[in-house]
């Protein structure tokens, strides 16, 4: 887990230039959901980012989204995001 949660940051900090990154794991509160599956994650970014402020809420959640894409089919059931 651990792991996949530095591959997540690593793939971030590729594409994105931010001063923090807290991922938290909230899979843990999802387990009574229909869907739920040991396999994929419920995930929380907090990302401090001067960068992804300067531009559109929409434009920043896009970039994200977009690095993360095969993510988001294989691994990550839900992803919230904030920016700070």
């Amino acid at each position: 887990m651990k792991d996949y949660l530095k591959e997540i940051e690593k793939k971030l900090k590729n594409k994105i230039d931010f001063q923090n990154l807290e991922i938290i794991d909230n899979s843990h509160k999802h387990k009574s959901h229909k869907f739920f599956s040991e396999e994929k994650y419920h995930l929380h970014l907090k990302m401090r980012s001067l960068y992804l402020k300067s531009i559109s809420r929409l434009s920043a959640q896009k970039l994200i989204m977009d690095i993360l894409k095969e993510d988001l089919k294989t691994k990550i059931h839900a992803l919230e995001i904030s920016i700070e």
